[in-house]
């Protein structure tokens, strides 16, 4: 049996696709953003000011496949409560790209939950204020659900 499927090289299913900046699939013969198709983790220092950049740019999208490729990292090779923390890392910057798109009730959602996984850590985590972060999430989360998506702002991973 025959797939109209993308794949990878190793089988798994993948969205050629161009995609916006906001990570919304365009058409095959559209010129995208850029994108991280299958980034490779390099370290936490460079993935979080790689990810920041990304996000003070206005590609949230983008910043969450690279934060998502350290989640993977963490869950193959790492340590596992470092896994929670990409995740939490992660959801934040999809909080974000559920607000660029419009999605009031998604950017809430998981602008909420990125914040709630990171109570775990303390001071300051992979170069990132915890504290300031979560509170920056809470606060955009609760000015979102206030009063929309519009102007919804960006939270920054590094001082």
């Amino acid at each position: 049996m025959t797939s109209d499927r993308d794949r990878d090289a190793a089988g798994r299913p993948r969205n050629a696709r161009p995609r916006d900046r906001t990570g919304r699939p365009l058409a095959r013969d559209d010129e995208g953003a850029p994108s991280y198709d299958e980034p490779a983790y390099i370290d936490a220092a460079t993935t979080i000011a790689e990810a920041d950049r990304l996000i003070s740019e206005g590609m949230p999208f983008v910043a969450h496949e690279v934060l998502e490729a350290a989640w993977k990292e963490a869950g193959d090779n790492g340590d596992a409560s470092d896994r929670a923390f990409w995740r939490a890392l992660a959801q934040l910057a999809v909080g974000l790209t559920h607000a660029q798109r419009g999605n009031a009730t998604g950017a809430v959602a998981l602008l909420r939950r990125g914040a709630d996984e990171l109570t775990a850590y303390d001071g300051v985590h992979h170069g990132v204020d915890v504290a300031r972060v979560r509170r920056d999430a809470v606060g955009l989360a609760s000015t979102i659900d206030a009063s929309g998506t519009d102007g919804a702002g960006v939270i920054r991973l590094l001082a």
